[in-house]
């Protein structure tokens, strides 16, 4: 008589029923949970330190990766309350042109001109997309996906802010410690701010929209104040990677609106997982790197990387954070089949 087997796949004794609920009884047990939380900022904080032996370029990678980071995670919050975007070039341009201007025109310090970059740039983005946010689904995504290609044009056409020439010879970053530490920490308090917003009652509030509007509005709640207010906080995000950016190449233009800023987001998004900010964030330290270390094969690479992108999310359609998130609460074994 043959004896079947099958898997069986359980939770770990440390995690309760309830999601994200833990019951500790040891350092083991502590140790389990802080563990995937600090290496990672442990790892990005020491990075920086290692510029002997990584090498200036790779610095340089991890700035540019903090960047669509942070667009990633504007892209994600932005979703959490249904608003789909295909446009976060918007809040970069807007951010990094607004910068260029203060500093070429008025002269500010880079100290001066990204906070205001950031906050102006989110809300021009704000007050750009309020009469559409009413729109659902593709029509909200097809407007946004628009904008940054019309604002594109306007500058072109009347040729302010540089037309196509841009502003150049912007000020620079203090000093190379500020050039990579202030866009890695950046990253992280936007990824643990997000998170725990998401967790309180306003993020409660942003998830019902998401599932069910109808019934948010039904208890007399204004979920177009919500929108707004997401798309800003999701803006200021992505506002800020423009306006760090600016200083950082000492230069911006039309560029600042190419559809890279907005696929690529979105992408990282997709790969590392919808739903949970640490995905974005993964998606992103995993893209761009490798991206990078493609280069070398020349136009190839674009086939390595679509190929290697198409099998991660045909494989993984949950996405990479979300399987290494399963994996580390379960263990499987196979059990005889009665």
């Amino acid at each position: 008589m043959t004896v079947r087997y099958r898997k069986e796949r359980l939770d770990r004794g440390i995690k309760a029923r309830c999601e994200d609920m833990f019951a500790l009884s040891s350092y083991r047990e502590m140790l389990y949970l802080l563990l995937p939380r600090v290496l990672p900022v442990v790892a990005l904080l020491t990075f920086p330190l290692l510029k002997g032996v990584v090498g200036l370029y790779w610095e340089k990678v991890l700035v540019i990766t903090c960047a669509i980071g942070l667009l990633a995670l504007s892209w994600d919050l932005m979703a959490s309350v249904g608003l789909v975007s295909l446009g976060q070039a918007l809040f970069f341009g807007a951010g990094a042109y607004l910068t260029g201007f203060l500093n070429n025109s008025l002269g500010w310090p880079c100290f001066l001109t990204i906070p205001c970059g950031t906050v102006g740039g989110a809300l021009f983005c704000t007050f750009l997309l309020l009469p559409v946010l009413r729109l659902r689904g593709v029509y909200f995504a097809i407007v946004t996906l628009t904008l940054p290609l019309l604002l594109t044009r306007f500058i072109e056409a009347s040729k302010i802010l540089g037309g196509n020439q841009g502003l150049s010879a912007l000020s620079p970053l203090p000093n190379i410690w500020f050039e990579i530490y202030v866009p890695v920490l950046a990253v992280l308090v936007c990824l643990f701010g997000f998170r725990r917003l998401i967790n309180e009652d306003y993020g409660l509030v942003l998830q019902g929209i998401r599932d069910n509007d109808l019934a948010v509005m039904s208890g007399a709640i204004n979920i177009y104040k919500f929108k707004a207010q997401a798309v800003f906080i999701g803006g200021v995000a992505g506002a800020f990677a423009g306006a760090f950016m600016t200083h950082y190449y000492q230069f911006v233009g039309m560029p600042a609106f190419a559809l890279d800023y907005s696929i690529l987001p979105l992408t990282c998004a997709v790969l590392g997982g919808v739903g949970a900010f640490a995905g974005p964030t993964l998606g992103a330290f995993i893209l761009v790197p490798l991206s990078e270390a493609l280069r070398a094969f020349g136009t190839l690479r674009v086939v390595f990387y679509s190929a290697i992108l198409i099998i991660c999310i045909v494989g993984l359609p949950e996405g990479i954070f979300h399987y290494i998130q399963r994996k580390y609460h379960q263990f499987e074994r196979m059990v005889e089949v009665g």
